[in-house]
């Protein structure tokens, strides 16, 4: 049996917000707090802090249905988003497993210097793993499309641009996703987890 179904990737074409939320609520964000429960012990493990899940509320949308939803997971109980946190998420047509700096992060210059005095820490990532500037658009181009000069202007553009994010992760489409069992996909989400904790170690160890 897999974990996710093609009805979960077609909650994101209900019309309607409150339509929309209401089928995320019931049918989504449970798999969300399961998976939050799991892999915040998984993380909190590594002994970097205590992380906490949280699942996306979408709280201040008051008419546009939201395109995707998420849980990330952060070590602080009140939020994550001016934190370095990693993601479990669907769009419409693809899941994402990612670590994420998003706008909120004041530390996004000293992080994009750390990348760039230790690029062995991407470069040591899977080829087919993405690289996004912005987390509100779909990931689509992989380590390997974007090559040296890519991956260098998105760490470049980190620093130098006040609303510039930074995406790196896995992500599958609906069906390579649907195709999964639970035990696949839980091993693939420990694994992308591991494979970015250098990362991750180097983001918070920035002073």
């Amino acid at each position: 049996m897999t974990y996710w179904t093609e009805d979960d990737f077609n909650v994101f074409t209900i019309e309607g917000l409150e339509n929309r939320m209401t089928a995320l609520q019931q049918q989504i964000q449970p798999k969300f707090r399961e998976l939050g429960e799991i892999y915040s012990a998984t993380l909190s493990a590594h002994g970097l802090g205590e992380f906490h899940p949280h699942v996306a509320k979408h709280a201040r949308r008051t008419v546009n249905p939201p395109n995707d939803s998420w849980v990330a997971f952060a070590p602080s109980k009140r939020g994550y988003k001016a934190l370095p946190h990693f993601q479990i998420g669907l769009w419409d047509d693809r899941l994402f497993i990612t670590l994420v700096v998003i706008y909120e992060n004041t530390k996004k210059r000293e992080i994009s210097e750390a990348l760039t005095k230790h690029p062995e820490v991407i470069i040591n990532l899977p080829d087919h793993f993405i690289m996004s500037g912005d987390h509100t658009k779909k990931p689509s181009d992989s380590l390997q499309s974007l090559g040296q000069n890519g991956i260098e202007a998105l760490i470049a553009r980190l620093h130098d641009v006040k609303s510039a994010e930074l995406v790196i992760g896995v992500s599958l489409t609906a069906k390579e996703a649907c195709q999964l069992s639970k035990i696949q996909f839980f091993d693939l989400v420990h694994k992308t987890f591991e494979q970015l904790m250098p990362v991750y170690r180097l983001y918070i160890n920035t002073p």
